[in-house]
């Protein structure tokens, strides 16, 4: 089946049908590697520049940047006389060895950053810079795939059905690689591992493709037309190359505020923004595949692209309504099943039920745009090149418009509207009837589309509040205020008894309780009572403000910081808590530094006397670099003499694996530290981590001495009002320190930036409830430290008889 040499093929390359199962084979394998690499890139590249919704927003346009730029230069670079395999099989060899690259090189990168970097414009473009070296060569050889092998067919719409095909084969891979790398390469290896195997399927899909190209032939010299001569796509490519830039947008944009909905609902682990991932790509992929087959049998690709985007209307609609009415109240509690595996299934359908119909409309939308752009006797790989690069430009803005603009600004309610009516734009676009009665019907489509934009709701505040665990949420609590900010949605709830609580994430982060502020004053009043003369305070998380309000009531004090990733939670949520944190936010010591606190910590080159960290549970994405040993290695190296970090440690909603990782990884930096316990009558509840960078001790005598300052009385008046009457009161909540637990943390996972295991562990240990017990193992191994607490014999006496009260519990 050799081409004529005479005239080109009246359809793809005669040898596309007989090797099709081995072009989907590349296309999945190198979809697959393409989306392994996306997220180890999007984790390595977070702890240099940052994870706030800029940085991130930075790392996706520099991403998506260079697939739309590969699209476009490959067809005015590369002569359509080379072999499309053997060009593709290139591009498959520099994506591996580009990937190898930013492995390997990203460490001096990101210490040319660390020393160089600072805030602002100049700090953005720091940022941009970084990711500019590190995605940009992958990235647009990655981009440039498509149109390398689109060359192997001809340019009419039948002929480009083929990439359809192609490309949803291409999806599917990604979804393979979300999956694999978010429930085993990631969970049970580490990044490098992660790379290596991607750079493996690169390198096998380049050899196959190599092998693929001396056994198919290309489209003879003699008829593939120099660029020179190549037609220029007509005027009326314009309308579809908008619309489907438009349906980019849409998609992108749908996304953004899906995911940030559906992980407030499933719970925000790396495991949800996988299934999620996976259900998109799983949608765009059928789509595609069925776009492909209209393509290929439809006399009109462009009516059957409008029809596409009409469909669209109502599937966004449906949507909104399954996030905001259906989804949150299913019967489904969180705690349902304690078998992590079965609740992903679970997961999995809601996922689905909610954003597949939508997505496969989205996939559907790019074969069908190519078959109505095809022009025979045009560069099929310029065309793919253009339509590619509009699409992937149109997911660019919305991506970052989204994220960064329009979720603050107007919230999910009013974007899902707006992406209802730019769905109905991109439909007129490419539907654009030419008779009166098209126009009518066009209308009557326009009118219902405003009845179902009248009814998407709002987000629903309990979502906000209580995600996972909205269906035994309490029903008589109201909401004092709801907010949608750059990174994360926030609530604040007064209950029936008249208790407030702030939820981020879906959760309660903090609340007015007597139990969580024990602990949130703990985290500020155990350092600054021990320190000998704190001055300088950074606390890493705002929440409702108490930790760091602790530290008002010190005179000695002079500088306090605030490093916050959402800008919401300082200007709207700590005023509504003035009275429990002293009105922080007012105090003139504080400044408030509105970043990711690994940036910041990283390239600031200030010291502090006390640093304290109350970050987000670990089980949320994201948060474990925040207990990862880097970071503790970070705070330490910013601790000036004498210093004291604290670190939060939550035994509720986590495994024995997942405290014993935490505390391992924070003795592996501290091995002088020391765990203070806020149980709740005995029961485990959470627990504060104090560490220094050298061994210390503590004189009771001059705890209480500092105390009893008439300039400390409001820290004595804040600690009375939760039992801590005395420094020996406070002081008695101690629960060992890193020699005692040396057995038992043996076999712990040390958390590292590498690996990020605690993200992992903690994600699988969600439902637990064995707080209880981990801190009754921890207890029974604690013995009094003769060497750590010194002072009078009848203070260190009476210290000990309230951490011992029989002898039993001190043999």
């Amino acid at each position: 089946m050799t081409p004529s040499t005479s005239s080109p093929p009246a359809d793809p390359s005669p040898a596309a049908p007989r090797f099709l199962p081995v072009l989907l084979l590349l296309f999945f394998g190198s979809g697959c590697a393409a989306l392994i690499y996306e997220i180890v890139w999007f984790q390595l590249l977070g702890f240099v520049i940052g994870s706030s919704a800029v940085s991130l927003a930075v790392l996706l346009g520099t991403f998506m940047g260079g697939m739309c730029l590969g699209s476009l230069l490959l067809p005015r670079l590369v002569s359509p006389r080379h072999h499309p395999l053997r060009v593709y099989a290139l591009l498959e060899f520099g994506i591996a060895a580009a990937a190898l690259f930013v492995l390997f090189a990203l460490p001096s990168i990101a210490r040319a950053y660390t020393s160089l970097a600072t805030t602002g414009l100049t700090g953005l473009l720091w940022r941009g810079l970084v990711c500019a070296l590190c995605l940009l060569p992958p990235t647009m050889l990655m981009g440039a795939t498509l149109p390398a092998i689109a060359r192997w067919v001809e340019a009419t719409p039948r002929g480009v059905s083929w990439l359809g095909g192609f490309y949803g084969g291409n999806t599917l891979g990604a979804v393979a690689g979300s999956l694999l790398a978010g429930f085993y390469l990631l969970r049970v290896y580490d990044l490098p591992t992660a790379t290596a195997c991607a750079v493996v399927l690169n390198v096998l899909v380049a050899v196959l493709a190599l092998v693929l190209a001396r056994l198919s032939p290309a489209i003879p010299l003699s008829v593939a037309p120099p660029p020179s001569v190549v037609p220029s796509l007509p005027r009326r490519s314009l309308p579809v190359l908008t619309a489907i830039a438009l349906s980019g947008l849409c998609a992108l944009s749908a996304e953004v505020i899906w995911t940030r909905q559906l992980s407030l609902l499933l719970g925000a682990t790396v495991y949800t923004f996988s299934l999620i991932l996976a259900v998109f790509l799983t949608g765009l992929g059928i789509g595609s595949a069925a776009g492909a087959m209209i393509a290929r049998d439809s006399s009109r690709p462009r009516f059957a692209l409008g029809v596409c985007q009409l469909l669209l209307v109502a599937a966004i609609a449906w949507s909104a309504y399954a996030l905001a009415h259906s989804l949150p109240f299913w019967p489904v509690t969180a705690n349902a099943t304690t078998t992590p595996w079965i609740k992903f299934q679970i997961d999995l359908v809601r996922c689905a039920w909610a954003i597949l119909p939508a997505a496969c409309l989205w996939g559907a939308s790019f074969p069908l745009a190519l078959a109505a752009l095809a022009t025979p006797g045009s560069d099929s790989g310029r065309l793919v090149g253009l339509t590619y690069a509009a699409n992937t430009v149109g997911a660019i803005v919305g991506a970052l418009v989204t994220s960064l603009g329009l979720i603050p600004a107007l919230g999910t309610q009013a974007i899902s509207r707006l992406l209802l009516t730019l769905a109905l734009l991109a439909a007129a676009l490419a539907f654009a009837p030419r008779r009166s009665a098209g126009w009518s019907a066009f209308a009557a489509c326009t009118a219902v589309a405003g009845m179902l934009a009248f009814t998407i709701a709002p987000l629903p505040w309990q979502l906000v509040a209580y995600g996972r665990q909205i269906a035994t949420s309490d029903a008589t609590a109201e909401v004092l205020f709801l907010g949608e900010g750059i990174n994360a949605s926030v609530a604040v709830t007064q209950s029936s008894a008249g208790a407030r609580f702030f939820h981020v994430s879906g959760k309660t982060e903090a609340s007015s309780l007597y139990q969580d502020m024990r602990l949130q004053r703990m985290l500020g009043h155990l350092p600054a009572l021990l320190h000998a003369e704190p001055k300088s305070v950074l606390i890493v998380g705002c929440g409702a403000g108490v930790t760091a309000g602790s530290f008002v009531a010190y005179p000695s004090i002079t500088r306090i910081v605030i490093c916050e990733i959402e800008p919401l939670i300082p200007r709207t949520i700590a005023t509504r808590f003035g009275t429990e944190n002293h009105q922080v936010v007012r105090d003139p010591r504080v400044e408030i530094i509105y970043d990711d606190a690994r940036h910041y910590l990283a390239t600031t080159r200030e010291k502090f006397d006390i640093i304290t960290s109350d970050p987000i549970h670990p089980w949320v994405k994201g948060a474990a670099v925040l207990y990862t040993q880097e970071y503790f290695n970070l705070c330490r190296d910013h601790l000036n003499p004498g210093g004291l970090v604290t670190q939060w440690v939550p035994l509720y909603e986590s495994s024995r694996a997942v405290v014993q990782s935490e505390i391992a990884t924070f003795f592996s930096v501290f091995p002088h530290g020391t765990i203070w316990g806020n149980d709740d009558e005995g029961y485990g509840y959470d627990t504060v981590m104090l560490g220094t960078r050298d061994a210390f001790t503590i004189n009771l005598d001059e705890a209480q001495t500092r105390l009893d300052r008439p300039d400390h009385a409001l820290a004595g008046q804040a600690l009375a009002e939760l039992g801590f009457v005395t420094a020996n009161s406070l002081l008695s909540t101690y629960a060992g320190r890193a020699g005692d637990f040396t057995a038992w943390l043996r076999e712990a996972e040390i958390n590292r930036d590498r690996s990020l295991r605690l993200q992992y562990l903690a994600g699988l240990g969600l439902n637990s409830s064995r707080g209880a017990e981990s801190y009754a193992d921890m207890l029974r191994l604690v013995r009094f430290p003769e060497d750590l607490f010194t002072g009078s014999a009848e203070r260190r006496e009476s210290l000990r008889r309230a951490l011992f009260p029989s002898a039993e519990k001190n043999p």
